[in-house]
């Protein structure tokens, strides 16, 4: 057992990726007292090149980005969802969502994963009561009946009332608590990559089901566009293995001609596709957020943002324990946060899963079925703008930071 002075804290956060440095940012901007560990070192966090991932910031989520005093930074590379265009394979019907229907604000931005990461570690330096523990690891944590100790590596020792898991889909801290965890592995890559393009994408996000899975062109800001690309494990390895202009004639002949020329920017990478979800998000002293509480399909383009509701509903129930002087890691606080995110979660992990077993068929029936469907939502206005209202975050029982109000 470490000697040393412990660092006293009300919530430690393990992970420092996007989920858990916004967590640690609206917590801090309230005066909440936050440690992160984070095994990377702060410079590799958001290092150019090792990630081409460019990810979707719906409406009310930038709400709360902007709370964590990180979208500013952001705002230049981000690029307007104005349009949304549905279809599937070569059929001429389609879905067409307009954010005019809406009212004035676009339905979410596309952002590059790189630059988020770099903004909202740029908002932890600007926040002095987080305290960023990076490169570090755990070594020990104990989840005592009235606070949590955990000792790091290099013998640093933090106390705090609550520990929150946003370590990933292979949580360190869920495994040690015993969550069980259910998964499904969809066998399928999703190959992402960063194109730029000759004639404008006027905000208009394009997504296409193919048998065999969803490609999107995502709008960043420019004459530039986020590629998410699925195909079956072996097959995306394959594509990626090419030279840079056989794999450029690939995503050319998938794009088609409506971009004008198109050439590559930076590096591609494959990631294996697979859905989890846990058995519950919270344990004795602990809450889960993210990619350690759910996984999900990228099919709806709603990984992120879920990590992102998680860390406005958990930030509120702390906000509010701490501001009656409760305790923030107690059993009904952690309830309440349970309660509130579960079945949103669910819900969602049951609408991707579902949208990827309907539209990743070759099933002639149910591929006709689905077209007319498509076509039928694109007529109804009532069905269309609730769908878009579900993509802006705009529906159910929204935290505050969502609904653009302080912690």
């Amino acid at each position: 057992m470490s000697t040393s002075s412990p660092l006293r804290v009300d919530v430690l956060i393990n992970g420092g990726g996007p989920v858990g440095a916004l967590l640690a940012c609206v917590l801090g901007g309230a005066g909440i007292r936050v440690a992160v560990v984070e095994a990377a070192p702060p410079e590799a966090l958001a290092r150019p090149g090792t990630d081409a991932r460019a990810i979707a910031i719906a409406y009310t989520a930038r709400k709360v980005i902007a709370a964590a005093g990180a979208w500013t930074g952001m705002r230049d590379e981000a690029g307007e969802i104005l349009d949304i265009r549905v279809t599937d394979d070569a059929s001429p019907l389609f879905l067409h969502y307009d954010h005019l229907d809406m009212g004035d604000a676009p339905l979410g931005w596309i952002v590059p994963n790189p630059a988020i990461r770099r903004e909202l570690l740029a908002a932890l330096g600007r926040t002095p009561s987080v305290s960023l523990l990076a490169p570090a690891r755990l070594k020990r944590l104990e989840r005592l009946p009235h606070r949590v100790e955990a000792e790091l590596e290099d013998g640093r020792v933090v106390h705090a009332a609550l520990a929150v898991a946003a370590d990933g889909r292979g949580s360190l801290l869920r495994t040690q608590a015993g969550i069980k965890v259910t998964r499904r592995d969809y066998r399928q890559s999703g190959i992402v990559c960063i194109m730029a393009h000759e004639t404008p994408h006027r905000g208009i996000a394009h997504e296409r089901f193919l048998p065999a899975g969803p490609f999107a062109i995502l709008p960043l800001a420019g004459n530039r566009s986020g590629i998410v690309w699925t195909e079956a494990c072996g097959v995306a390895a394959a594509i990626c293995g090419q030279d840079d202009a056989a794999f450029r004639d690939e995503l050319a002949a998938k794009v088609g001609g409506f971009l004008g020329d198109i050439r590559l920017e930076g590096r591609r990478f494959h990631h294996p596709l697979t859905l989890q979800f846990t058995e519950r998000m919270v344990d004795h002293r602990l809450a889960l957020i993210g990619d350690a509480a759910h996984g999900m399909h990228p099919i709806a383009g709603q990984g992120m943002n879920m990590g992102i509701r998680d860390v406005a509903a958990l930030a509120e129930v702390i906000a509010d324990s701490l501001r009656l002087g409760l305790d923030p890691g107690g059993p009904d606080v952690l309830e309440r946060y349970q309660r509130w995110r579960r079945f949103d979660t669910m819900l969602m992990l049951g609408v991707t899963d579902g949208l990827d077993r309907l539209f990743s068929n070759h099933m002639g029936p149910l591929k006709h079925a689905r077209r007319l469907g498509l076509a039928g939502v694109n007529q109804l206005g009532p069905a269309k703008r609730f769908f878009m209202r579900h993509a802006m975050g705009l529906v159910g029982d929204l935290p505050r930071l969502m609904k653009g109000e302080r912690l």
